[in-house]
């Protein structure tokens, strides 16, 4: 079997120039405050960078000559990776979800659609609906659309209609974005739940003792010597 050659991986060079990487003749020098040094050789800009304790980053490398800036490059580079978690962080993730029904749905079978659609809305996700027919069930594309209508219609508070109802070949798909009020009665539901715990830990924590029960009954016999003890009437 014939070996397999190992071959080292190229690896890409960074983006960003700095220091000894910079290989132009001249730059045009930005001091560490934003201020026009002017135009200098690569050396008298990496010396002046170096006299500031600091580095030389090419910061425009298409210009002509290369403009480059006198920073502290990991500092720098901290803070662009700082601010890029963060708009990760903040960004929107927009989830699809898919929900099938045929056009002979129950009402049963529906309702339990319908209330998957409303979870999935109210996660803030967009829904596709997908009709499926099958057979002669595709003479009637009408009644496809009808259903996907009415469930847009009973979802309408949390959910509006993105894409119209389209039929692709067999099925017929319908896409609902949710709308600002989907989530909303998820979100303070939870609220009154948590609140209903605080309130029932609250009374918890104060309730007095309970006032102790009546004496037992005495049994028949015990009775029975209670009344041989009592004297008797003359």
């Amino acid at each position: 079997m014939r070996p397999r050659r190992f071959v080292q991986p190229v690896r890409p060079e960074p983006q960003t120039r700095i220091n000894d990487a910079i290989r132009a003749a001249k730059v045009r020098l930005i001091g560490e405050g934003g201020e026009q040094l002017g135009i200098k050789t690569s050396d008298e800009a990496r010396e002046y960078a170096y006299s500031k304790n600091l580095d030389l980053v090419e910061v425009a490398a298409q210009a002509d000559p290369p403009v480059c800036r006198v920073m502290d490059y990991g500092k720098y580079r901290y803070e662009q990776e700082q601010k890029a978690k963060l708009a990760r962080k903040h960004q929107i993730q927009i989830q699809v979800k898919e929900i099938k029904l045929r056009p002979k749905i129950g009402i049963h079978d529906y309702e339990t659609k319908k209330g998957h659609v409303e979870r999935f809305l109210n996660q803030r996700a967009k829904v596709k609906v997908t009709i499926m027919f099958r057979g002669r069930e595709r003479d009637h594309p009408e009644r496809g659309r009808d259903l996907l209508m009415r469930l847009a219609e009973d979802v309408k508070e949390i959910g509006v209609i993105e894409t119209q109802p389209l039929l692709e070949g067999r099925n017929m798909t319908m896409v609902m974005a949710p709308t600002k009020n989907a989530g909303a009665q998820t979100n303070a539901k939870a609220e009154d739940e948590e609140r209903s715990e605080e309130a029932v830990q609250g009374d918890g924590g104060g309730e007095a003792a309970a006032p102790a029960h009546d004496a037992e009954p005495q049994s028949g016999a015990q009775v029975g010597e209670a009344e041989a003890e009592l004297p008797s009437r003359s």
